[in-house]
Parts: C-alpha cells; structure tokens; sequence
C-alpha cells in the first residue's frame, strides 16, 4: 500500500484537551518532582519581578538621596545592592532546578511512551502493518517523541513560567502606577491580537510540518530498502521527483510555520518599543506635572522595565502554545498507535513438552524433548487432559477476504495428515500464501473451520499454535548479531551444538566456516555481506533448530541457485521426515514428490492429488508441467 501524504495546510488534533490529558497522565507518578518545579517557577518569577521594581525604590530611596546630598556614605547602597543581588540570585538557583528537574520528568515520560508503544506494537495484528509505512511508524518513535520531550521540558514549563510572570508583574504594575497600567492596556490588547493572529497561522503549518515529515520519512524508508530495485529499473530521475514532491510540501509547511513564527518577535517587539515611547511620554508627563506626587522617577524606571517584562511572556506564551499543538498532534498520532484494536487471542488450548510413554501415556515435562502435546484445561471439571501433536491439519470449506467486501479464498478444503508434504502450485494472487497465513492465524476466516489434530484453531493460543508452525519465507531477515545469534533465533534455548546440528541439516555449515569469525561473525543490515542463498540457508536452519511439528515452505528455494538448491532439498527431505509440511514453490521440480499438490487459481482449489495423477488427468498441472502455461 502507498504511503499516505498528509494534506500541506496540516490537521489539528481531533480532541486536543483529550490528547492533553492522557499525555499528563504520564506526569503523574512525577507529581512531588512537578510540585517543586512550579515552586521553583514562582520563586524565579516572583525574584524577577521584585528584582525589577527594587529598582525604582534604589532610584528614590538611595541614589537620588545622595545626588541631592551630596552624600559618600555608600554604605547604605552597597547593602540594598546585595539585596537585589540576593533577589536575582535566588530566581538564578530556581530557574535552574526547575530546568533541570524537568529534564529527568521528560526523559522518564519520554522512556514510558516508548515502552508501551513498543509493546502494543508487539501485540499488534499483521494487518496494520500491511497498511502503514515501515517510515510512518518510525516517524512516531522519533519525530512525534521529539515534539513530546520538547512540549513536557520546555513548552510545559515555560508557559506556566509565563503565565505566572504575567500573574506577577501585572500585581507590581497595579501597585506602581494604576494609571500607567490602563495606558499600556491599549497597547497590550493590540499585541494579544497580533500574536493570536501569527499564533494560529503558525500552528496550522507547524501541524502540517509534522505530518509531511511522517510522509517524507516513509519514503526515504521505502527508497532505502528498495535501492537495488530502484537501480536496477534506472528509477532514480523518478524517485527523485516524487521525493522533491514531498519534500517541497515538507519545506512549504516548515517555512511557513517559521516565517510567521519568526515574524512574531519582531512584530511584537516593535510594538513594544510604540508602546514603550507611549509609557515615557505619559509616564514623564505625570512626573514632571505632578512633581512626584503621582509617580516618581524611581517608579517610572520600575515601570518601564516591568513593562518589557510584561510584554515578553505574551510573545513566549503563543510560542510554546504552537509547540504544544504540535506537540499533541504528534502525541495523537502515537495514541493512534496504542489504540489499535491488539490480536485478539481466545485460545486457551496450549502447547507444551511432553514425554510419551509406550502405552500413549502423555506427561508434560519442562525440557525440549522432541514431543509436543496439547493441553486442555477443563475449568467447569477442574481437569487437564493432553492431545499428541502429530500435526493433523484440516480446512473445511473456508472463506476468507482481506477487506469484508472481497473474498479472495472460496470453498477451501484440504486435509493435511501426519508427516504429508502437501504443496500449492498457482499463478500469483491464486491464494497459496493466504492459505498459510491462515494456518498461522495472522488472519481470521470469515466462514468455514480450520483444525489441528481434531481442534479448533481458534481454540489454540496464538503463541502457541506460531511455536508449532516453522516457517521460512522467500523473503528472509537476519538480525543484527552473529551467525549463531540469528540460528539460535528459532529457539533461544538451543545449545551451541544444537546450532550446529542445525546449520549441518540445512548445509549451511560449510560457507557458515567460511566467514571470518565462523558462527561468531558479525552480521548488520539484514546480514548485507552474504549472498541472498547464503541467507535463505540461515533461514531454513533457523526453522531446523526450532524443529517444529509442521513446516511451512513459502518459496523457500527461490532465492537459491540450482546446485545449492540441490543441497538445500536434500537438507529440507532430512528435515521433513515425519513433519507435516505445506510447499509454496515455482519450480515444479521441488513438489513432485509431495503427497498431494493442489492446484489454485483465483482462490479456488481446481485440482488436486498426487505428480502422477494430476499428470494423468492432462489439467491446468499437465500444462504448466509441460510448459503449456507458465506461473506468473
């Protein structure tokens, strides 16, 4: 599925306050931390405050006093001065603990969002990521986190800062001058207007930066892993268009957000310094007329710089108001995440080791021993009994459509006995793969029943049921780690020799010998440095370690040349013996000796049975054998 390109005039939060307080959900278990940072915020907003009004009263109470005696005794002055000193000095101390306070809460928040976030990705159905960019995803855990540390560090923060400073100084501006303060209103109320105006057109865009970032880094994902593909059909001219595409909408919607972000500042400071002029003019006027009775020098200078002060955490206020909405539509897009409907598993029927006895008696025990049985827990009895796995697996009439208004599988059914290789031959989109996808419950039927060894498959714990099931794609992925790592992948409690055991099963053992370290060497970037067989063979004897009941080969050999296929088959037959197994294959040569093939097309099974029967009855086998069709 294309990845999805948000719209470049951005898309708010659906439910903002909503958003909001889920995400301050996470601060709760902060909460003594954030109580002694709002104090902090108080204590640094009120020392700023008083340390600008201390201001008027040195000018009156200290240095004018001296001009007009002609006083030295400086005494007096010094001693104010370490005062203000002192003032400053604590909203220094304050706003530095509240800063780094906030650091470890936004970490801590930051590290919770991950965890479940990974975790309900974890439990999530095959499905969703069928339909979201690899690139989109990511974006979540990198881009959206970002914007979050950012809103809980430092947005959070300081607009509380703000809104406190404001609560402050507009005390201190009431009590130096009333009159000055009704003056600076008029001016105030223009430079709320500018900014709310700015603010919104800013926010818009700087939402609209977010999502165009998801889009841009779905692609570049998209291009990354695609890169041999892109080479190989000369596609760079195109992909370079469509990535400028959805670069040019990235960098429409960051330059508009900035530019009517960055014009804030100056708009306001300029009507800060109108206003400023106004304050000087009417506030000298009073001074002069008045001849100190209505304000004096000292209070005008307080007033002046109180006034900056006042300005300032408007022009912060709307700054982090665009940060927090930024901020919640990232946070939307990961509880969009979390709030994907997980698998839903109802199965209670689980798998366990088991010893077997001569006379069929079967105890669970804790160690791998090669046996597996299914337990039943009766709750209304309160007894278990166990079943043998012995990998019976039957379809009866089964529907299924990825999307409720489309079946793609019509009226499947097969019966899969103990230890029979059953494979499916049929064009692409016939249905093969489905039909395993179906056994692994990555989907679920919409009509019809599946069993295994006489049970519902929905009965069966999906973890359970998976660990039953090996399976190696046509697509492998190795991790990064070494050789032994990546083998050991199929069952983690396998010892060193079992991986061995397993690699020589697979003929993996030789070229394994090959490399630097052996089965210590490093592998990176889905195992970059071997070849697309070499990687199949690790694939295969990461199964083979698992060795489980019943195999699925989804064009295992398709990635092999023709003589290590030869090895890899013969490796496969030895690991097969005894184990119930479904073949997905191209090359007709690797199914002829299966014990029953069916034929699909269009999802629907049009023959069945054994090489030489479907040969026999001269069908769409007959021709595909002969070369009459071809696969596609």
């Amino acid at each position: 599925m294309p990845p999805v390109h948000m719209r470049g005039d951005g898309r708010m939060a659906k439910n903002p306050g909503k958003t909001l307080l889920r995400l301050l959900g996470y601060l709760k278990k902060y909460t003594p931390i954030l109580v002694i940072v709002l104090v902090c915020i108080f204590l640094t907003s009120y020392a700023q405050t008083m340390g600008s009004a201390a201001l008027g009263t040195l000018v009156d109470d200290y240095i004018l006093p001296m001009v007009a005696d002609g006083s030295t005794d400086f005494a007096p002055l010094l001693g104010f001065l370490v005062k203000i000193a002192g003032i400053f000095t604590l909203g220094i101390l304050g706003s530095f603990l509240f800063n780094y306070l906030m650091v470890g809460v936004s970490q801590g928040a930051q590290k919770t969002i991950r965890d479940e976030m990974f975790t309900k990705m974890q439990s999530l159905p095959l499905r969703y990521f069928d339909t979201n960019t690899a690139g989109n995803i990511m974006s979540r855990y990198t881009s959206d986190i970002d914007t979050l540390r950012q809103m809980i560090s430092q947005a959070i923060p300081q607009a509380a800062s703000s809104i406190i400073t404001l609560a402050v100084v507009s005390w201190r501006l009431i009590v130096t001058s009333g009159t000055l303060t009704i003056v600076m209103l008029f001016t105030v109320a223009l430079i709320i207007y500018t900014t709310k105006v700015l603010a919104t057109k800013s926010g818009r865009y700087f939402i609209g930066q977010q999502q165009s970032l998801g889009a841009v880094n779905g692609y570049i994902e998209e291009m990354i892993t695609g890169q041999k593909v892109v080479k190989v059909f000369n596609r760079e001219r195109a992909c370079t268009e469509e990535f400028d595409r959805l670069n040019e909408e990235l960098y429409r919607n960051a330059y508009l957000a900035g530019k009517f972000s960055n014009m804030m500042g100056p708009i306001n400071n300029n009507l800060g310094y109108i206003q400023y002029a106004v304050l000087a003019v009417v506030g000298g006027s009073l001074v002069v007329f008045s001849k100190g009775q209505m304000l004096t020098l000292g209070q005008l200078m307080a007033f002046m710089i109180l006034s900056r002060s006042f300005n300032m955490p408007i022009s912060q206020i709307s700054n982090q108001i665009n940060a927090i909405v930024m901020a919640l539509a990232g946070a939307e897009r990961i509880f969009n995440l979390m709030d994907q409907e997980p698998e839903v598993d109802e199965g209670y029927v689980r798998l366990v080791n088991a010893r077997i006895d001569e006379d069929g008696t079967i105890t669970e025990v804790p160690e791998h021993t090669g046996h597996w049985a299914w337990k039943h827990p009766h709750k209304a009895e309160g007894t278990v009994t166990y079943t043998e796995l012995k990998g019976d697996i039957t379809m009866h009439s089964v529907d299924f459509g990825y999307v409720p208004e489309k079946t793609v599988l019509h009226d499947i059914t097969l019966y899969a006995r103990p230890g029979q290789k059953v494979a499916f031959v049929g064009s692409t989109g016939a249905g093969k793969t489905t039909i395993t996808n179906l056994i692994n419950r990555f989907y679920d039927i919409a009509d019809g029943k599946i069993r295994y060894d006489g049970i519902n498959i929905n009965k069966i714990a999906k973890s359970d049921l998976r660990q039953s099931l090996g399976v190696v794609l046509q697509d492998t992925n190795l991790f990064t780690g070494t050789v032994m790592d990546n083998i050991r992948y199929g069952r983690l409690d396998a010892t060193d020799e079992e991986c061995i055991a397993a690699a020589k099963l697979a003929n993996a053992h030789d070229f394994i010998m090959r490399l630097p370290e052996g089965y210590q060497t490093e592998l990176t970037g889905n195992g970059a440095r071997l070849s697309q067989g070499q990687r199949q063979l690790l694939s295969i004897a990461r199964v083979a370690v698992a060795d489980p009941p019943v195999m699925i080969l989804d064009e295992a050999t398709s990635s092999i040349d023709t003589r290590t296929e030869k090895l890899v088959q013969d490796g496969m037959d030895a690991l097969m013996k005894g184990r119930t197994v479904f073949v997905i294959a191209h090359r007709l040569s690797t199914i002829m000796n299966s014990d029953c093939i069916m034929v699909l097309d269009h999802g629907r099974i049009i023959e069945r049975g054994t090489h030489e029967d479907l040969i026999a009855q001269k069908g769409t086998y007959y021709q595909l054998y002969t070369g009459v069709f071809e696969l596609e």
